[in-house]
């Protein structure tokens, strides 16, 4: 499947109009190469960005901004192998995850 960028800024909006991410702790679910991480990783307090495949996790380390490297944390795990306890994050969110 091929992703386009989000050049009119819709799907950024819609999350921000869904989700409060101003100081939150936040899990992203099939973050993929941080396409979408990067919209809204600013205002967290910090992210933990999975998805199976070491090779797309690879891609997002290496465009994470300087500013966000001590925020965001990319991991490749699957869901089910997520070591995390009931309230370690304050908000879960995926995009073409399902």
């Amino acid at each position: 499947m091929s992703v386009t960028v989000d050049r009119e800024g819709v799907e950024t909006r819609v999350v921000h109009d869904l989700v409060d991410f101003d100081g939150a702790r936040v899990l992203e679910v099939g973050c993929g190469d941080g396409r979408l991480t990067w919209r809204y990783s600013g205002e967290a307090a910090e992210v933990v960005a999975i998805d199976v495949s070491e090779k797309k996790i690879a891609a997002a380390i290496d465009a994470t901004p300087p500013e966000l490297r001590d925020k965001v944390a990319f991991r490749a795990v699957d869901i089910n192998d997520l070591e995390a306890g009931e309230d370690d994050f304050d908000v879960a969110i995926l995009s073409y995850s399902l």
